[in-house]
């Protein structure tokens, strides 16, 4: 409020209140205090004993704002008191409603600078203007307590049906306008916006936005609703002045949601000194801190610590929700003289029921300076009042009744609650809390808000990292457990008897495969039987469109297994084929724990009566349970890879075994082909041969009809070489193989053949190595030219008599992986230049050309030297 002259006083009340003394004081109407420089009171009138309901004696020498009225500590009442110590001049009114009292107490202000004692003062002049109730929800509930008659518990889904975010009033540190967002014309304001505009004349509903606001503000609100940068929480921050009602700085904060612009604006500090306002280094050496924590428990205990510091709450606890959204103080900060500890303790979900969560993650932050301070209602349409205005992201929400109640049990008065979120999820809430009311200014709020969210963002880093390590150990054994897969017919030895099995998943002690009407476990894990028992019980239960299954209190969800509780208190089941007949599944065992709760978990709200229908508990005295039958839960990464796993299975094994059987099929049949095949090679072979030697039998018969000498010797060596084709067929068709041949067999075989053909005097000495399997192709090669080479040493190389001895040497050559052919004779050995043609034609002939062809076909080498006779060695 601007500086204005007093009202004009009569009587006693006209008087100088400087040339007062303390007894004249008393004879004043209304109350009367004067506060030194400090805010120490130093004077107290009967008036404002009687009006304020404070003795005397208790509140002479006391700090009015610390100690007094610490509801008055605001920029609005403080403020305007500190400012005017400053100047040295100060002549203001105002109204102000005092909240709690025997009832809140709606007066007049007048604050001036002036003399007590011939000291410097700031006297305070209080008139009671009207005696109030705390609004028609508050009243309802403090009726309900007065008639609460039954203690027993009631559902705690009742809790969730209050519509928190239409509650029809704000918090009275600040002024609240509603606008039609395409017309900016007004629809509801709240009831204290004289401090901002005259309500007189004319109206304020329909009048348009911008004759309220100051153009420079209005001109950037339309700018941002034209760009749609004002929904989705998202806000417009501005500093403005009202000249014409005050020489104050407020803070105006726009946001647009639900076709409604809604404007809370609220008086700022004077000075960075008045209150505690944060500065952007005290922020930046705390998200330095933060960032130097390394586990979660450091950052909480961290934050907690510099979110208090910022703040200046006696209590800042760090909040979490489990998986069922009850609640933990992880990490707790607090004054020495706080004599209530949170930390470690449990809190049920109906202590913050669903729709207060769902605003939690929308709104980020809720700062509430005093309990009990008196909500300013809004007004809409003509003569109503309470519209229905959402407030999901008003800053200045007035909180539910039945909360502040609950904040009252608690022995809370201002308190603080900012969103952890963390991956886009409500991980937990920042909590301060205040014994006594507790102002908090605008700029110290966006800092402890970016605060914790630094904090956010320093959990998804840690569990992140914890969880990739997690993570990537659990993939490698998974990959581990692919590949043992994709190497083995049998997919269940694969992934429980091998070196790593699916007992290294998850941190189980007990794991197993159910394939119809097995079951193959190991590790910890109930009877073979009753698992099957469990598969059909996961059969019924689980609907078709999901393929998981995990608990982490399993007897809870199937009693029958109670017995089993040591082992298979959390179980975790993947179905892998469609028609479910194949389970993996783990096991947990029972990890009995005590679990403190602040206050009896199964007593969260009681019933109210009337219009309350129920009421937050009243202890928070430390409860302890006794849990059974829990397990570690499983988190939902686990349940994931758990399924990919299955995928595997199914993808890998026994689709493969599908392709299996069907590529069975046809190898089955593919080998009674080649069955048939072989067969017919080997009668092809048998029947080749004996066509084979009878033609050597008809070439013997015609040469023995033959007298030319030359004539009778072609025969006889035609004959040998369709006799050594024909022993390589019968070679394989004795042998096991139709492709291969062993060599030495039928080189010894040929041998003998040749020698009975050369007749008397003619003799083979051989030196084979039996089981010498070389290509069919080579061992026909080979035998015409052991054939030429032994038939030409019985021809050429016979001593005077007429006989000759021939060596024949089949060997491996093990370390070329080839074979030797050696024909020696004992004859006279070769003349120099017999390669060359000759009139007599050796050494140029049909048996060397067909040796040269031989070789060449095969890729073999010849090597000949006389010692003393001929020696051949062929390399191939």
């Amino acid at each position: 409020m601007p500086p204005s002259e007093p009202p004009v006083e009569s009587g006693t009340n006209g008087a100088d209140l400087d040339a007062l003394a303390p007894d004249e004081l008393d004879r004043l109407e209304g109350g009367v205090i004067a506060l030194d420089e400090a805010g120490t009171i130093v004077a107290f009138s009967e008036g404002a004993s009687d009006l304020l309901k404070l003795p005397r004696d208790a509140v002479l020498g006391r700090d009015y704002f610390q100690d007094v009225m610490p509801a008055a500590n605001v920029p609005a009442f403080r403020g305007r008191f500190l400012a005017g110590a400053r100047r040295g001049n100060l002549d203001e009114q105002f109204e102000y409603v005092f909240g709690r009292l025997p009832q809140p107490l709606r007066a007049q202000v007048q604050m001036r600078r002036g003399a007590f004692a011939g000291n410097p003062v700031t006297w305070l002049r209080i008139e009671a203007l009207e005696a109030l109730g705390y609004g028609a929800s508050r009243d309802a509930v403090v009726s309900a307590i007065g008639r609460r008659v039954r203690a027993e518990p009631v559902d705690p889904s009742l809790c969730e049906r209050e519509p928190i975010h239409i509650p029809g009033s704000i918090q009275p540190n600040a002024v609240l306008f509603a606008a039609d967002a395409a017309t900016l014309l007004v629809t509801a304001f709240s009831t204290n916006v004289t401090e901002v505009v005259d309500l007189s004349d004319p109206p304020l509903l329909g009048r348009p936005l911008g004759d309220v606001l100051p153009a420079s503000y209005m001109a950037a609100v339309k700018e941002r609703l034209a760009d749609g940068t004002l929904d989705d929480g998202r806000s417009l921050r501005r500093r403005v002045r009202f000249p014409e009602r005050s020489e104050a700085s407020y803070l105006a904060v726009a946001h647009l949601h639900a076709e409604r612009l809604i404007v809370e604006i609220e008086r700022e500090p004077d000075i960075a000194d008045d209150f505690r306002l944060a500065s952007q280094t005290d922020t930046e050496l705390a998200v330095a801190r933060l960032r130097d924590a390394e586990t979660l428990a450091g950052a909480a205990r961290v934050a907690a610590s510099e979110i208090r510091a910022l703040t200046g709450f006696e209590a800042v606890l760090v909040y979490r929700f489990d998986s069922d959204w009850n609640g933990e103080a992880v990490a707790e900060d607090k004054a020495p003289n706080w004599s209530r500890s949170l930390l470690g303790l449990r809190f049920p979900a109906s202590d913050i029921p669903a729709q207060a969560r769902a605003l939690y993650t929308k709104a980020k932050s809720r700062f509430v300076i005093d309990r009990d301070s008196v909500p300013v209602a809004l007004v809409g349409a003509p003569g109503g009042a309470n519209a229905p205005i959402d407030l999901t992201f008003a800053q200045h929400r007035s909180l539910s009744p039945i909360h502040l109640e609950y904040q009252r049990n608690l022995g809370v008065n201002g308190s603080m609650s900012i969103s952890i979120m963390v991956d886009g999820r409500l991980w937990g809430l920042m909590i301060g809390h205040h014994r006594r009311p507790h102002y908090v200014p605008p700029e110290t709020r966006a800092a402890a808000t970016v605060l914790t969210d630094a904090f956010a963002m320093r959990v998804q880093e840690i569990e992140s990292r914890r969880l990739w390590v997690e993570r990537q150990a659990h993939l490698d054994v998974e990959g581990r457990l692919v590949r043992s897969l994709t190497r083995s017919d049998d997919f269940v030895s694969a992934l429980t008897g091998g070196v790593t099995t699916l007992l290294h998943l998850f941190d189980s002690t007990g794991a197993g495969i159910v394939t119809g009407e097995r079951a193959t476990l190991i590790g910890r894990a109930p009877p073979a039987e009753f698992v099957l028992e469990i598969a059909a019980w996961l059969r019924e239960t689980v609907p078709q469109d999901q393929t998981c299954f995990e608990s982490s209190n399993f007897t809870a969800a199937y009693p029958a297994a109670v017995p089993y509780r040591e082992v298979a208190s959390g179980l975790l089941a993947a179905f892998v084929d469609d028609g479910r007949e194949t389970l993996l599944v783990w096991f947990r065992p029972e990890m009995p724990s005590t679990v403190t709760w602040g206050g009896d978990p199964r007593k969260p709200v009681l019933a109210g009566s009337g219009s309350v229908a129920v009421l937050p508990r009243r202890s928070f005295e430390r409860w302890v349970e006794e849990r059974t039958g829990h397990a570690n839960p499983w988190a939902t990464w686990q349940s994931n890879l758990a399924v990919s796993l299955a995928e595997a299975v199914e993808g890998v094994v026994l689709r493969q075994r599908r392709k299996i059987d069907e590529l069975t099929g046809l190898l089955a049949e593919k080998e009674r082909l080649l069955a048939q095949k072989d067969l017919l090679s080997r009668e092809i072979d048998h029947r080749v041969k004996n066509s084979l030697q009878i033609v050597s039998a008809f070439l013997q018969m015609q040469r023995r009809q033959i007298a030319d000498a030359a004539a009778r010797q072609a025969f006889a060596e035609t004959s040998a070489r369709v006799m050594s084709v024909a022993r390589v067929h019968d070679s394989l068709y004795q042998a096991d193989r139709v492709d291969e041949v062993d060599l030495g067999v039928t080189i010894e075989s040929l041998c003998k053949d040749l020698a009975g053909l050369a007749g008397d005097g003619h003799s083979v000495d051989l030196t084979v190595e039996r089981g010498m399997m070389v290509p069919y192709r080579k061992a026909v090669a080979l035998s015409l030219i052991a054939t030429e080479l032994v038939t030409n040493a019985f021809k050429y190389a016979s001593t005077p008599t007429g006989g000759g001895r021939v060596e024949v040497t089949v060997s491996s050559l093990n370390d070329e992986g080839g074979v030797q052919l050696k024909v020696c004779d004992d004859g006279g050995g070769l003349p120099d230049g017999w390669a060359e043609p000759k009139s007599n034609g050796q050494g140029s002939g049909l048996g060397m050309k067909l040796i040269r062809a031989m070789l060449d076909q095969i890729n073999a080498r010849l090597d000949v030297v006389n010692n003393p006779g001929a020696c051949f060695t062929i390399t191939a």
